[in-house]
């Protein structure tokens, strides 16, 4: 099985993607990862979708919205930012645009006169630090070599930091089974309490909701698809009424199941 995600080597991305796969290649968009999974150019993609501190990845959001893919599984791991460099005389602190988030605080405190520069990912920031010694990155300490030192360890604002990553497979792939369910709901409207009734039939049947978000449509301003993750799968009866139900609410536009799926940690 050969598994696409964020690169280059070395990312958190990269960390969750060997929990699924052997051999792994990478891409430097989590749009261009979904578009090859869907596209079956890949067996699994693998993307991160919320992180702890900073909420959750808008990009991957649109993205498996857009495109028609499965979630298979949910991985899990604890973030342990470290700042790496040559020395300590660096100008620019490069990294994933989450990254420098997660760490804002310690950056502010320590560091207040440094550039900061958001690039595609944690392990490009780090490259570019191994290559230019005006420049720090921001990733796991075991990016750290000859060349590059850990000048500080688990520089991340909340010891709890962790991601979630989505894996994805082709849309055929789609599983019934598992404990938690992912949905994207177009509904087309827009009128009061459009949201409440969008989740009344969850509540109706005890299903938990684990997570809510909108994202703009595209079609026009104040249009608006939702996330939904339910801690029940679709196998169930009650996610299967509740879902009709769904269906029947959102007549003018759309429900997506992207799947059901079991989480798991990886912690190395």
């Amino acid at each position: 099985m050969i598994a696409v995600t964020l690169g280059p080597e070395g990312t958190y991305s990269h960390r969750a993607a060997r929990a699924v796969a052997d051999e792994i290649e990478f891409r430097q968009s989590v749009t261009s990862i979904v578009d090859a999974v869907a596209g079956g150019e890949y067996d699994r993609g693998v993307v991160p979708i919320e992180n702890s501190i900073e909420g959750s990845v808008t990009e991957s959001l649109d993205a498996v919205a857009e495109y028609d893919v499965a979630v298979v599984r949910e991985i899990v791991t604890p973030i342990r930012h470290a700042l790496l460099a040559q020395n300590e005389a660096f100008e620019t602190i490069a990294s994933h645009s989450q990254a420098l988030a997660q760490c804002r605080a310690y950056l502010e405190r320590e560091y207040p006169d440094a550039a900061l520069e958001a690039v595609a990912s944690t392990a490009q920031g780090v490259e570019y630090a191994r290559e230019d010694p005006s420049v720090a990155g921001i990733g796991h300490p075991d990016n750290a070599d000859d060349d590059l030192r850990v000048l500080a360890e688990d520089i991340q604002d909340r010891s709890s930091n962790a991601t979630r990553f989505f894996a994805l497979a082709p849309a055929d792939e789609r599983s019934k089974a598992g404990g938690k369910t992912s949905l994207v709901v177009y509904p087309n409207a827009n009128y009061p309490g459009l949201l409440l009734e969008l989740l009344q039939p969850f509540a109706d049947r005890d299903v938990n909701l684990t997570r809510v978000e909108s994202r703009p449509s595209g079609e026009r301003l104040g249009d608006y698809v939702f996330h939904v993750d339910v801690a029940a799968g679709l196998y169930e009866r009650r996610t299967q009424e509740a879902i009709a139900d769904l269906e029947e609410l959102a007549a003018n536009g759309w429900v997506r199941r992207l799947g059901s799926y079991d989480t798991e940690h990886v912690v190395d």
